[in-house]
């Protein structure tokens, strides 16, 4: 069973998984796709139905999580989704379609080093434990849980020249002194920490010694580290991300992808880099389309991430994963944020992201009455009073941040993941699916035969994924192959061909009218041969499947 209670660690997502695989063999196979910077195995899970064709020979979907370390709802919902469709295979209608007719890739937790810290310490950090950029802690105040309580939070301490005051209406509550405001009780808000090297007069705030971010080292407009803070060495320059490019490359039947990260409720669309007049204008058509869908079945609204989710109005985000998919492959992915407390506490945020820079006193009273009302009051720890060993009186206290703002409180995991699992069903369906619709095999007369192959496309989307695909040659062409038995001849026709690509249904997604049978196609070939010879015709598509038919003469 999955444990709604808490988030797994790593060896609790190990045994999950070989629980998996010993209960439903038939279903799921596991393997390890690399080691992380601290030598723990990557594993990936591959669920399809065995009986019903090889995984490769299956159009392909992609889900991760927890790409960011402290990101663990992620991994929780990619854990569920693997509970979800093993459990409901044969109940599900849908669940049972797509694994019959589908392969599904799921990796649950990229970060596996720096979730495993998170989780079992007070440390927060962004997805490796590799020291970097610097090798060893530079001066300056640097996290520690100074009071032992087991968190990390934050310090006030009374100063003249602090930038906060305490709000009147909730003595819990911090607000921003007004800039021509004298003669209160001010005070400066820190991390709970120490000062590296200090000098008991000034000090800095010490960059992060585990400064990685994996979502910043795909080589989608990839810049060094002076431009992006986090992006590594060099574009999958990590062993957590190259093992998912070696793993993508050397798994053609992708189609697309679902990437689960906190926080925020939205679903994000690429580009980071570019505004949407970069799209091709079909595709962007349907990124669209498919984001509508997530919006209705998870109620996250779907937005660009240059357009509406950017931490500077002038800046970009370099290196990300989704733009590398959609680039790179041509593959319909989005990167998923999941909880947000502000939303769930009913705030209307007007900015994903500035909001937490700038908001009315009235958004912490509505957080601080939900915390108090629906958290039983732990997702605020209340202010004590605590002596520093370098800064002498302080307080610590705030907001629980793993448990109630990077994370979703454990109580709201089972709504959470039944939504995304049913988005993420919905987006693998669309995939590009080739089938064998009709043979007609007729006699001429004598040892002369004319076989006729029609083929469809019966997916959502068409074999080549998208036009950035087609534009860029990424997907090869359908191929149909001949087989005959020894004796018998081809008089026209060709053994092996490529009959380039079908259609779907998206490309009629936007119109009242069909455009014909462009999602479907014949094959012909004139045979000789003896009454009772076999033939086999093998049709390929990479991303949309590969479908078989033996007939006899």
């Amino acid at each position: 069973m999955f444990d709604f209670s808490h988030y797994y660690t790593y060896d609790e997502i190990v045994t999950f998984l070989d629980q998996m695989a010993e209960a439903y063999p038939h279903l799921i196979k596991l393997e390890i796709i690399g080691q992380s910077y601290a030598k723990r195995d990557i594993w990936l899970a591959t669920l399809t139905a065995q009986n019903t064709g090889l995984p490769l020979e299956k159009p392909g979907f992609w889900i991760d999580g927890n790409t960011h370390a402290g990101e663990v709802t992620g991994s929780a919902i990619a854990l569920y989704i693997i509970y979800h469709l093993l459990t409901q295979y044969k109940s599900d209608p849908q669940v049972t379609r797509l694994l019959d007719h589908y392969t599904v890739y799921v990796l649950p937790r990229i970060a596996v080093d720096g979730a495993e810290k998170y989780l079992t310490t007070p440390y927060r950090l962004r997805s490796s434990i590799r020291p970097y950029p610097h090798s060893d802690q530079q001066d300056g105040l640097y996290p520690e849980d100074i009071n032992g309580d087991g968190l990390i939070l934050q310090m006030r301490i009374k100063d003249e020249c602090g930038g906060w005051k305490v709000a009147p209406e909730d003595p819990r509550i911090m607000i921003r002194r007004e800039p021509e405001e004298f003669g209160g009780t001010y005070y400066t808000v820190l991390t709970e920490g120490l000062i590296h090297n200090y000098d008991g007069y000034n000090f800095k705030v010490a960059p992060t010694l585990e400064g990685l971010d994996f979502n910043r080292n795909y080589p989608a407009q990839w810049v060094p580290e002076g431009e992006q803070e986090g992006a590594g060495y060099f574009p999958f320059s990590e062993p957590e991300t190259r093992a998912e490019a070696e793993f993508w490359s050397q798994h053609p039947n992708i189609n697309g992808f679902i990437t689960y990260h906190t926080s925020g409720a939205v679903i994000l669309r690429p580009y980071s880099t570019h505004p949407d007049e970069h799209f091709l204008h079909e595709d962007l058509e349907i990124y669209q389309l498919i984001g509508e869908k997530g919006t209705s079945l998870t109620g996250y609204n779907c937005v660009s991430v240059y357009h509406d989710f950017r931490y500077h109005p002038k800046e970009v985000t370099n290196g990300a994963m989704d733009d590398y998919g959609y680039e790179h492959f041509g593959w319909f992915g989005f990167t998923v944020e999941l909880w947000d407390a502000p939303t769930e506490a009913g705030i209307q945020k007007k900015d994903y992201l500035q909001w937490s820079s700038r908001h009315p006193l009235s958004d912490d009273l509505k957080l601080m009455g939900w915390n108090d009302e629906k958290l039983a009051g732990k997702g605020f720890i209340n202010w004590q009073p605590f002596h520093h060993p370098q800064l002498g009186e302080v307080e610590i206290g705030g907001w629980n941040f793993k448990q109630m703002w990077q994370n979703a409180p454990v109580e709201y995991l089972p709504e959470l993941c039944e939504k995304q699992t049913r988005f993420a069903i919905a987006h693998a369906l669309m995939s590009p699916r080739l089938a064998i619709v009709r043979t007609d095999l007729t006699h001429h007369g004598g040892d002369v035969y004319h076989l006729v192959l029609q083929l469809e496309n019966q997916g959502f989307l068409p074999t080549y994924t998208s036009e950035k695909a087609l534009e860029k040659k990424i997907v090869k062409p359908i191929k149909v192959s001949l087989f005959l038995a020894e004796g018998t001849t081809l008089i026209s026709g060709e053994k092996e061909q490529e009959i380039g690509h079908l259609e779907g249904r998206s490309n009629k997604a936007f119109s009242n009218l069909a455009k014909g049978y462009d999602y479907r196609c014949t094959v012909e070939w004139v045979i000789k041969g003896t009454s009772g010879s076999p033939i086999e015709i093998i049709a390929k598509g990479e991303r949309s499947g590969t479908v078989k038919t033996q007939l006899t003469l």
